[in-house]
Parts: structure tokens; sequence; C-alpha cells
């Protein structure tokens, strides 16, 4: 009896301490703050932006590539198919701003099985610039994005990234997909940047063309299925280290239904196992269930009242979550608690379906984290 209960006791308090430094280290990288350089720090840059398909809020998303204050830049949006009703979108913008140095390359270079990397390519070769973005076509990107990518590099850097936030959620399953990607993606995300295991996020991605290029090039990133994968490993294997900027950039999200959100989610899950099986694994710990099944047992043999325990140690676990939402300025709804819960209910089936699953469908691609990424 003695043994379960020092084993509850030690299991809930290390995974509840871990939780915490992790809501602080969070709370001190996403803060929103000023951001500035000197204008000797701001070489001139190149966004990439693949486009496929019509998401919400895409005029918002595309237009704010237009509005950035950043001094020398070009926009090299890249679309696959010439029908895509996406191009209509980019080009209107494009004839809106006629000051900026815009343009759309059409078609798509089999590089590998990652559609999102084939589409891309014909970008990297068409950039002007050392300096390079390649960012998803939902980032919503604030006026000093270059500005906060830049500040974020540093001398052992290899890339920089920023993982999604989710904002502007237009119902309740859009709100748990909120809660899934801010206070407990992106936290643990920044924990393992904190402790020097950063690791790259597609959504955002800065390089320097010269540090890719000796690695083989864009198309080296076809080496994983997933091109942030295989981003991380190579900038690794040339001994640099992939960083996180501050204050990470949202992703507007609109309506969504209960299948997006698990889709996304379980497509996620299969590729970290593909890819770092000995970091996935963990997962199974990182949520709340757990801690809170070990608190109601160590209540159970301690004689302590278990709803009160279990109550007071939930109320600990998603306040830090909601604080860390609240320090951020992310989205934070009343009903934060019912969807964290419910979030965290969905882990444990989402890491058994990462675990034994291996095909998924992405932008209606069909593709498998058992092939390699490359074409063959």
């Amino acid at each position: 009896m003695t043994f379960a209960i020092w084993a509850a006791a030690a299991f809930c308090g290390t995974t509840t301490l871990i939780h915490i430094v992790s809501v602080f280290v969070a709370i001190a990288r996403c803060r929103p703050r000023p951001h500035s350089l000197p204008a000797r720090e701001m070489p001139p840059v190149t966004i990439i932006r693949p486009v496929c398909g019509i998401d919400n809020f895409i005029e918002d998303t595309l237009r704010s590539s237009f509005e950035l204050h950043y001094p020398e830049y070009e926009i090299i949006f890249c679309v696959a198919q010439p029908r895509d009703p996406v191009t209509a979108v980019v080009r209107a913008l494009i004839a809106a701003y006629p000051a900026r140095r815009a343009r759309l390359l059409v078609g798509d270079e089999r590089v590998s099985a990652n559609p999102k990397l084939n589409n891309c390519v014909k970008g990297w070769s068409a950039a002007a610039h050392e300096w390079i973005v390649i960012a998803d076509s939902n980032v919503m990107m604030p006026r000093d994005y270059i500005q906060r990518l830049l500040a974020a590099w540093r001398p052992d850097s290899g890339l920089v990234c920023s993982p999604p936030i989710g904002s502007r959620p237009g119902n309740f399953w859009a709100e748990l997909e909120c809660v899934f990607l801010n206070a407990y993606q992106a936290r643990w995300q920044y924990f393992a940047d904190a402790l020097g295991n950063g690791f790259a996020q597609g959504k955002t991605m800065l390089w320097r063309r010269a540090d890719l290029d000796r690695a083989g090039g864009i198309r080296a990133l076809g080496a994983e299925a997933a091109e942030d994968a295989a981003s991380t490993k190579l900038v690794r294997a040339m001994g640099l280290d992939v960083h996180l900027v501050d204050a990470p950039f949202a992703q507007p999200l609109g309506r969504r239904r209960l299948r997006d959100v698990w889709s996304r989610q379980a497509r996620w899950a299969r590729l970290r196992r593909a890819s770092f099986p000995g970091l996935f694994l963990p997962e199974l710990l990182a949520g709340a269930l757990l801690p809170l099944l070990a608190m109601a047992i160590l209540a159970r043999l301690s004689d302590w009242p278990v709803a009160a325990a279990v109550l007071a140690l939930a109320a600990l676990w998603y306040g830090g979550e909601m604080a860390l939402a609240r320090a951020a300025q992310w989205h934070l709804s009343a009903l934060y608690p019912v969807h964290a819960i419910l979030r965290d209910l969905m882990l444990p089936l989402l890491w058994l379906d990462g675990l034994v699953g291996s095909e998924f469908v992405w932008r209606g691609n069909a593709m498998s984290v058992a092939e390699s990424g490359r074409s063959p």
C-alpha cells in the first residue's frame, strides 16, 4: 500500500511540476512584445507561399503578405494546378498592390511524395534573396513578421520556425482545435526549445539559402513524408539548431468539424511516430488524464476526498493553460476547461492511432508515413 501511495504521488507530482514549468517557459516566450532591428540587420528576404484551394480567411492571410513593414522583400506564390480557385485570389491581390514585388508561379515539380514540397521547389529556384521564408497560406503575418523571424536567428541557427496558434474559431470544434494547438502543442514545443531540442514546424520556416543548399537544397527535404521533420534532421546533421520565434504567429480557423480536428491531429501523430519514435512514445504522458487518474488513486489510498482532490489538480492543470493563453493574448473561451478535458480524453486515442496507423490524406493527396518522402 505504501509503495502504491508513493508511486501515485511521485507520478502525479512529477508530471504536474513539468506541466507548470512548461507553462512558465511558454509564457516567457509567447507573450507579446515589441520587436525591432536596426536597418543594417534587415537583409532582403524572399517569402514563398504555397497555395492550394480556398482555406477559411484565405484573402486575409494572403493579404497580410503584402502589408509587412519591411524595407525589401519579394513574395512568390506557388500553385500546382493552373485551375486551382485560389489563383484568382492571388492574382487579385497582386493587382491590388502594384508597388509590392510579387508573382505567382504555376506548376508541379515531382521531387517527392510530399505535394507541398513539390509545389515549393519552383519558388525556391526563383527566389532572389539569400534569406527565404516558406510560409503556409493560412498563416496570418503581423506587420513585423520578418523582423521577428530574424530576431530569433542566432549564430548556431540553421532554421527559425513558428508553431501555428489557433485564432478566430467559428464553432465548438474550432475551439477544440485552438485548445490542441495553443496551450498544449505550442507549449510543449517551446518547452522542448528551452531544453535545446527545438524542432521544425512547417507553418513558417526561415532558411538561409546557403545552409540548405549546402545540405542538398530544397529537394533534400523529400527524405521524409513531412518536410518539417526532414528539416529538423537536416539542420541537426549540420551541427546547427532549430529555434522558435518569440510570440508565434496565428492561423485563423473559422468553422471546423470534429472530423477535421481528428484528421489533422491523427496525421501529425502518425508523422511524429514515423520520424521521431523516441519522442513520440512519451507523448502518452503529456495530457492531464493520467495525472488526474493518479491523483484519484492517491486520494483513495490516503482517505482523502477523491472528487475534491481531482478537481483541485484539474484546476491547477487547466488554470495554468488558461493563464498561458491570457498572457500570450491567444483566444480564450469561457468553455476552455470543457474543450481541454475533451482534448485530454482524445489524446490517448490519438496516440494509439499514431502508433499503429500509417496512411493519411492531406489536401486530397493519399500519403503514407511508411514510405520515404521521395518519389520513386
